[in-house]
């Protein structure tokens, strides 16, 4: 059944990921509910809901995230909806549910915004010039993780200047320009570090790990962490940080909103317009500042 759900999220264009978790978290619920689909209430779905709400976090202390449990939900709701078009069940309990019972809106944790000293200091903190291409990766270049790691070596055009990704979010493709530092970084990487450390059957990625195999997303932040370890920033910092910092050194910068929505790779503009929110604040911050130096009396 897990298998054959996998199948109608791939048919219907779902990505890579979420064809991964919302099976799993279909299966976690099968094991908590030993009944026969079509048996499923809504009040079995309250139920389960109420034991998301208690059941820790198996990756972390603390409980869910209600985003994550939101997830969940959705999970069920989309899995229901695939038994219900295959006429496996007469009614769809998690729509009855969901009816009755307002979710509560997630509250989203604010963005950690890194100043361009605090990237100088990553920088400064850095061992080799592997660590300097992945820093470059997420914040010279403002990739997804998911996105980096599936970077081959054949991605960067050093010519042209550009970094193709070839399947981002969405399945959303586009060409990423590299500054001269970055491109740097990436060279000096590939000739002085990742030719010593190939194996035949990984020679198409861009970064390796020590045993010459494709670093994955969870490498990616370990190796933030241990970059971060070395400087006195005390930000809880992770990839995504940094992809959100160049969008708002970006802006800024005075790029317009249309060139940060290409260079991210979003869909829709209102999607980087949060970061029109930070440019005021940090423009708000830098104009403050100036003030306050010209005029003591100026208050801020």
């Amino acid at each position: 059944m897990i298998k054959e759900f996998k199948a109608y999220l791939s048919q219907l264009g779902y990505g890579k990921t979420t064809v991964y978790m919302l099976p799993v978290c279909v299966a976690e619920f099968i094991d908590k509910h030993q009944k026969p689909f079509n048996e499923i209430e809504a009040s079995d779905i309250a139920a389960y809901h109420d034991y998301l709400k208690q059941r820790p976090n198996k990756r972390g202390a603390g409980a869910l995230s209600e985003s994550y449990i939101r997830h969940h939900l959705y999970a069920l709701k989309v899995f229901f909806t695939y038994l219900l078009e295959n006429e496996q069940i007469e009614r769809h309990p998690v729509q009855a549910y969901l009816s009755s019972f307002k979710l509560s809106k997630p509250t989203s944790k604010p963005r950690e915004i890194l100043t361009k000293t605090e990237i100088e200091l990553l920088y400064q903190a850095t061992m080799n010039y592997k660590e300097k291409a992945v820093l470059s990766l997420f914040y010279g270049c403002g990739l997804r993780r998911s996105e980096a790691a599936q970077l081959g070596i054949s991605d960067l055009h050093f010519k042209s200047r550009l970094l193709y990704v070839r399947s981002g979010k969405g399945g959303k493709r586009r060409a990423v320009p590299m500054s001269k530092k970055v491109q740097n970084h990436f060279e000096y990487y590939i000739k002085l570090e990742r030719d010593k450390n190939i194996k035949k059957i990984n020679q198409t990625a861009l970064i390796l790990n020590q045993n010459g195999r494709p670093m994955s997303g969870s490498s990616y932040a370990r190796l933030l962490k241990e970059i971060l370890a070395r400087t006195n920033i005390k930000k809880h910092i992770t990839l995504h940080c940094l992809r959100h910092s160049i969008a708002s050194h970006l802006l800024v910068g005075g790029l317009s909103l249309e060139y940060v929505r290409d260079f991210l790779g979003h869909k829709h503009l209102e999607s980087t317009q949060i970061y029109t929110r930070i440019k005021n604040k940090q423009l708000w911050k830098i104009n403050a500042k100036t003030n306050m130096k010209t005029n003591p009396n100026t208050k801020p």
